[in-house]
Parts: C-alpha cells; structure tokens; sequence
C-alpha cells in the first residue's frame, strides 16, 4: 500500500511539471509574455483614442474687426507720421500742420475732419489723376499712388487761418493732391489762426509725449478746442495689441489732459 502510494504522488508530480512546462512552450510559441500582451493591448486602445489639439487659434482670429482694419493699413503704410507731415507742409509756405490723419484707421473721425472738396477733386479714398495739376496752382503736381492704398490727409494752415488739404501717398510719399479748402469763410480761418497762435507746443512735440506714455504708432494728429481752457493736440495711437489710445495733450504744457483707448 505504502509502495502504490508513493507511485501515484510521483505520477501527479510528474503531470503537474508537464502541464507546466506545456503552458510555457505555448507561451514561447505565441511569441510574447503576459507584460507584452498588456503593453501591445494599451497600444491598439491608443491608436483609437484621438489625440488633443494642442494648435492654438492665430492670432488675426481674435482680433475685432476695427483691430484687422487698422493692421491691415498699417501693414501696408511706409510713409511715417513725421516724414507727411514735413511733406505736407512743405506744400504751403509758412504753413503750419493743423491736421494730419491716415485714411483707413478709424475712418469715421477721419471723414468728419478732412471733408472731400467741393466741387471738383478727389473724393476720400481715391487718388486724383496722374500728372494732373494742383487745385490750388502752387502746390505739387499731382502723383498716381499706383493703386489705391493707405494715404495721409492733413490740413496745412496758412497765417491768416486758410486751410489747405494735402493729400499724401503713404507707401512712396508722393503728394496726390494739394488745394485750398472752398468752404472756408472768413470766422473759420480766425478760429484756425487763433488756436494756432494758442498751440505754442508743435504736433510733433505732442507725438512724442504720447508715444512716450503707450509705444506704438501715430495715426492721427488734430488741433482742437479743451472745452474752452486752451486748446489741445489730439493724438491717436495705435499699439502692438492693434488697439486704438487717444491723447489730449495740452498744446501749451505738452502735457496729457486725457486718455481713452478704444478696446473694439
């Protein structure tokens, strides 16, 4: 009995090893172990699995429209603030800069301070033709801007308050039109000539102290009344962020009475 015990041990010991050793060669046979199986499963479930998005929206997409508006003016605009006014004024002798805008900023307050001519003349937005003379017979030449494109319109005044309208080329600098506003009477050239003679601070001078407090690009320069305390340069400033800042900057102290930024 002890003998027959001790066989049927031995044969269930060696069964044991046999199914043992089978598992292991068929594991062998398949060709990976228990980890790789989890490891190639996580890996099928990744390829279904889609991947996050990680592109950020451009930047363009999160500007208003007022913002693209004006990056695209400004993008295209080469002739600088300085370099039209200069220009402008060289086209009225012994004029002084009243005011100075670029078209295609802001264009509602721009059309409300530089009016298209009576009569004959450019209207906003267009050139005049190539090679056609001066409205007013003193001024430049007339200058195609190859296409129409960013231009600057100032106001240029005479001593006695007479206003001319110089229109410039903002991407070559050439002057498109130069003339003498018609609609012009006699009360209107006094106010000129009396808040020029109040501006003892230059629109330049007013540029820079606006700069100075927000970097970034002068689009627009006017003269204007400070609800009767003196008179003040307006000066619009267009930042890195395409946001429009407008400064009241005393044209007697050169310093900034107001500042408001236009968000939209």
């Amino acid at each position: 009995m002890n003998s027959a015990s001790s066989r049927s041990r031995t044969l269930k010991t060696v069964g044991a090893l046999g199914m043992a050793a089978a598992t292991a060669v068929l594991m062998t046979g398949c060709g990976q172990s228990p980890d790789s199986a989890t490891s190639a499963a996580t890996s099928e479930a990744a390829k279904v699995v889609p991947q996050k998005q990680t592109t950020s929206p451009s930047a363009s997409a999160r500007l208003t429209e007022d913002q693209q508006e004006r990056k695209k003016v400004l993008d295209a605009t080469k002739v600088t603030f300085d370099d039209a006014a200069t220009t402008a004024t060289g086209e009225v002798a012994g004029g002084k800069l009243v005011d100075l805008d670029l078209e295609g900023v802001d264009d509602d307050d721009d059309q409300d301070q530089s009016p298209s001519p009576t009569g004959s003349g450019s209207p906003t937005g267009s050139a005049s033709p190539t090679g056609s003379a001066s409205p007013s017979g003193t001024g430049s030449p007339s200058a195609s801007p190859g296409s129409e494109g960013p231009i600057w319109v100032a106001e240029v005044a005479e001593k006695d308050g007479t206003v001319h309208t110089v229109r410039i080329n903002a991407v070559d600098g050439k002057v498109i039109e130069a003339r003498v506003d018609a609609d012009q009477d006699a009360d209107d050239k006094k106010q000129t000539a009396d808040r020029l003679a109040q501006a003892t601070q230059t629109p330049q001078q007013a540029a820079k102290v606006a700069t100075e407090k927000k970097k970034g690009t002068v689009t627009s320069v006017g003269l204007d009344d400070n609800d009767g305390k003196g008179v003040v340069w307006q000066v619009d400033v267009v930042g890195s962020d395409w946001k429009k800042t407008t400064f009241d900057v005393d044209a007697k102290t050169d310093t900034i009475v107001r500042e408001e930024t236009d968000n939209d």
